[in-house]
């Protein structure tokens, strides 16, 4: 026999995912902000021992040099463990906000499609499979990640050494913002209605709902990613311009005229680009 308290908890689902969506994402950006903030006192020790030359019997040694052998040290498996971690956990902070909407749908649609039971099972398992496809992402991030390690063209604050290296993630991402791929992806985005409605509608089968909470995940992936490329140019760690990116990703899916904020975002991204690819080539 159900219990009554539970059952009526679980017939506000709405109200239950809108605070476990709040919940998560406040969680990730609590761990983003420990974490930047354990990485800026490691950085200022390691500043720290570069001041260090001239005093007694430190002369000679080139602790520039020193940092910056010490970022080209192969990765642990530990290492890459917690950077894929420090991804999964970034892209749950940024991309929660802005897929809510099309979540708080979902639940309502299936509390008008089943007159008897809840939805809220079916709508947390559509949610996994949104992230599960960002996930995917951030193994592939964190990929990239030791690749640009490897070629030390990232500082030990996990951005961009390389003037030319950001202007190029800059270009990218600009224009991007331009291209037909952006705008049918965006569209699905900005549009979670008729998305259900080209998805089937409801779907209260577990495996119907992740998949379908994947082809919505698909769709962000392929709507955001080069904007995600850009943390490289200001810092994975850096909490501003994660917040910056965040912003711009849920403007253009939530507010009015997003998809020509997006547009203008290019624009902008490109000028930026073409300048520190002039100022890095001088």
């Amino acid at each position: 026999m159900a219990d009554p308290a539970l059952d009526s908890i679980l017939k506000r689902d709405r109200t239950v995912i809108a605070a476990s969506i709040a919940a998560m994402t406040v969680l990730a950006w609590l761990y983003l902000l420990s974490l930047a903030r354990t990485m800026a006192v490691r950085h200022t020790s390691m500043d720290g021992m570069s001041g260090m030359q001239g005093m007694p019997g430190m002369e000679g040694m080139d602790m520039p040099g020193m940092a910056q052998t010490m970022t080209a040290l192969p990765w642990s498996a530990g290492d890459a463990a917690l950077v894929l971690a420090m991804w999964c956990v970034m892209m749950v902070g940024m991309m929660l906000p802005s897929a809510s909407p099309m979540i708080l749908l979902y639940a309502r649609v299936g509390r008008h499609a089943e007159k008897q039971g809840s939805p809220f099972a079916a709508t947390g398992i559509f949610c996994a499979g949104y992230l599960v496809v960002w996930f995917l992402f951030s193994l592939v991030a964190t990929l990239g990640q030791w690749l640009l390690d490897r070629a030390l063209l990232l500082t030990p604050m996990m951005e961009s050494a390389s003037m030319v290296l950001s202007g190029a993630l800059l270009i990218v991402a600009g224009l991007y913002q331009w291209t037909p791929l952006k705008h049918a992806c965006l569209s699905k985005c900005r549009a979670p209605v008729a998305f259900l409605q080209a998805a089937g509608g409801f779907r209260r089968d577990p495996v119907g709902a992740f998949a379908m909470g994947m082809r919505h995940g698909a769709y962000c992936v392929g709507c955001c990613w080069p904007l995600m490329l850009l943390l490289f140019v200001g810092g994975v760690m850096n909490i501003l311009w994660i917040a910056l990116i965040a912003i711009l990703v849920l403007a253009e899916k939530v507010f009015p005229g997003g998809d020509k904020i997006g547009r203008i975002a290019g624009a902008l991204l490109v000028a930026a680009g073409v300048w520190f690819i002039v100022m890095g080539l001088r």
